[in-house]
């Protein structure tokens, strides 16, 4: 991932209901969620989620597929890990940037 595509992922994700419509598209992981199942979960107008999901798939995050009559939408897992992996990159200098606490931490 470049510092282009790094922002432009960034920038999507810098609004609130972009932000939870791709983290509930992370959390169905590879089933996705068609967009009346995304509005009904995040109690959010149909017509103002199209814009958001039409945002985030501008910027990568999310893919789109048709299956039959529906629209499936997803997590694009592998522009999440390269935003996190551009991001840490060289974090502390390659040294463990875990603290004893969270390293022990069973989450």
């Amino acid at each position: 991932m470049n510092e282009t595509d790094t922002v432009r992922a960034l920038a999507a994700l810098a609004q609130e209901v972009r932000l939870r419509v791709f983290r509930a598209l992370v959390m169905a992981g590879n089933d996705g969620l068609t967009p009346s199942a995304l509005s009904e979960q995040l109690n959010v107008a149909p017509n103002t989620l199209s814009f958001h999901l039409k945002e985030l798939t501008h910027a990568d995050l999310v893919s789109q597929e048709r299956q039959g009559r529906n629209l499936i939408y997803r997590a694009s897992f592998d522009t999440m890990n390269a935003l996190l992996g551009y991001l840490t990159e060289n974090c502390c200098q390659g040294a463990s940037c875990l603290t004893p606490e969270a390293a022990s931490c069973e989450c």
